[in-house]
């Protein structure tokens, strides 16, 4: 007989499992349309909002397409979640319904790099979609050929399929292929599809645009993909409060009327615009708010709700985040947010975080590196989007140091840390008084 959680005595289930199911479906009262609150979601373009500039400049750019012109590569980059996917994925879907008016033969193919390992690997993938969009097989293997068979296939597909295609590479700086080559892999794959309707590879229109995050990618691109590249740039900015609210109020159909209190929206987006305007953090705060609510037999989802929310979705992606970092960029973070979070700004300097790290080895009794080596674990949990740097002077002759910023809350990086029961060594009362010491000397 199952015991509950909480109490020393059984419990007793009445009723079947689908019994419950029913129970659960008929409490769930709030949430309408659960679709509308994926992050991911595909939406229709009148819920496409603050970015009016970047859709114009992508349908400028891409809407030949419709007069069997080949649209110029772009180049669309800028932080996670302010609309980059959005956008091209709406201005895409629009120029295959005018072309397929107009008996042209237009494809649109997504592939996201962050999993694709190699150029090999990428190059089959984009052949094993085009095959899926035409509804043929792909003729050659996976594994097992070189890469130059995989390019001839995709190529073959091309040309029977498509007069014009756009590649859109999702995330393409994660397409590095192997280290031991000295240009990256997704700098060929754009050198090889950019230059391919100008080298007689395909007789058909051929188009890439390039995603990403990281706004310095062009720069690790070879000259010679840099040439044949050569892509039109637009920049996506971070989503202000204002903007995300406006997105949010544009999906309250997601939810039954009167579903939500009147500051369910505005609370959103402000937390939403602390982490960098992100509105996939946005929507996705609506969504866990609204469930938390079902699950407490509430009648409104309200600003508690959504308090609550943000604690479990900024716990869930540091936990994912830490969960897989060493033990030593642990002991580095750790000590790093334990300064933050004393300083009540978020940020912490690298001389004090140094400090508490040394506290910290020396408590658990694992290795000790120098403060060269802390520096450099922090610089690299920045690619996480955990911590931000910024060097710092402390005068004309006091050399300089680093300065560390946290996108979330400094106490619930801790929180999620001590989940690691390495940890349990490190008590919270102790960790706090060595951190005031050091800021103490430091103010001296």
């Amino acid at each position: 007989m199952p015991k509950d959680p909480d109490s020393n005595t059984p419990s007793t289930q009445t009723g079947s499992i689908k019994d419950l199911i029913l129970e659960q479906e008929e409490s769930a009262s709030l949430i309408r349309n659960r679709s509308l609150l994926e992050p991911n979601e595909i939406v229709d373009e009148d819920r496409i909002v603050g970015r009016d500039f970047q859709l114009t400049e992508i349908t400028q750019h891409l809407r030949v397409a419709i007069n069997g012109e080949r649209p110029p590569n772009l180049f669309l980059y800028g932080p996670s979640g302010t609309g980059k996917s959005l956008i091209i994925n709406a201005v895409c879907q629009n120029i295959l319904e005018l072309c397929e008016s107009r008996d042209i033969r237009f494809g649109v193919i997504h592939m996201n790099c962050q999993n694709v390992g190699t150029l090999g690997s990428a190059v089959y993938e984009l052949a094993r979609k085009v095959s899926n969009d035409a509804g043929v097989p792909v003729e050659v293997p996976e594994h097992g050929i070189p890469t130059k068979k995989k390019w001839r296939e995709l190529y073959r597909l091309i040309d029977e399929h498509y007069d014009t295609v756009v590649f859109v590479l999702d995330e393409l700086d994660m397409l590095v292929g192997r280290r031991d080559i000295d240009e990256p892999a997704f700098s060929r794959l754009l050198y090889q599809l950019s230059r391919a309707g100008s080298s007689d590879e395909t007789r058909a229109n051929v188009s890439v645009t390039a995603i990403t995050n990281d706004a310095t990618m062009m720069g690790n691109v070879g000259s010679r993909a840099v040439s044949s590249f050569t892509p039109e740039d637009v920049h996506f900015n971070d989503y202000d409060a204002n903007q995300l609210r406006e997105i949010l109020y544009h999906r309250t159909d997601a939810f039954y009327e009167d579903a939500l209190s009147d500051d369910v929206i505005p609370l959103a987006a402000a937390f939403a615009a602390q982490t960098h305007g992100d509105a996939r953090k946005a929507i996705d705060l609506m969504r866990t708010a609204g469930s938390l609510a079902e699950r407490q037999g509430a009648d409104q989802v309200s600003e508690n709700h959504v308090r609550e929310a943000q604690d479990k979705v900024e716990k869930n992606r540091v936990l994912e985040v830490t969960r897989g970092i060493s033990t030593q960029k642990k002991l580095c973070l750790l000590a790093t947010a334990a300064v933050a979070r004393q300083t009540g700004t978020g940020t912490a300097k690298s001389p004090n975080g140094y400090t508490v790290y040394q506290y910290l080895t020396d408590t658990l009794d694992v290795d000790q590196y120098h403060q060269e080596t802390y520096v450099n674990k922090m610089k690299e949990l920045t690619t996480y989007s955990l911590v931000e740097s910024k060097r710092k002077s402390q005068g004309p002759h006091s050399g300089s140091y680093l300065e560390f910023s946290f996108g979330e809350n400094p106490a619930t990086i801790l929180d999620t840390l001590r989940e690691d029961s390495r940890f349990n060594d490190v008590h919270d009362h102790e960790l706090r008084s060595v951190v005031k010491a050091q800021l103490r000397k430091e103010s001296q």
